[in-house]
């Protein structure tokens, strides 16, 4: 990692939009009835989702390795879902940011996987 450092700071950010996904998806279950112990099962719900999803399809070490447009599909659902569920609730302009941020950091993380190494 330390010969690589545009790569650990992808990965890292990729991390990151991982977490703010999940917290936006729960964010926005959360929103969606009144009383607040089904409130918390909503969100809650919505997030065991994205992370069984994940976890099954896109993870590093996942369990099954579909094709890449599978992978990126399940990125798509669930990052994707995590800017929809942004504008959701209300944040259209920070979704948007989202989304183009996901777009690029998907798109710079594939790249660096598909490069050849340095030769020694």
């Amino acid at each position: 990692m330390a010969g690589r450092p545009w790569w650990a700071a992808n990965e890292l950010l990729a991390f990151l939009l991982e977490v703010a996904a999940l917290a936006c998806l729960f964010w926005w279950g959360f929103t969606l009835a009144d009383n607040l112990a089904v409130r918390v099962l909503i969100g809650s719900a919505v997030v065991v989702v994205a992370v069984v999803l994940w976890s099954l399809f896109a993870a590093p070490r996942a369990r099954f390795r579909p094709p890449l447009a599978g992978v990126l599909a399940v990125k798509a659902l669930v990052l994707g879902g995590g800017a929809l569920a942004l504008y959701g609730v209300g944040h259209p302009a920070v979704a948007l940011t989202l989304g183009v941020v996901v777009v690029i950091n998907t798109a710079l993380a594939e790249s660096f996987r598909h490069r050849p190494g340095p030769t020694a």
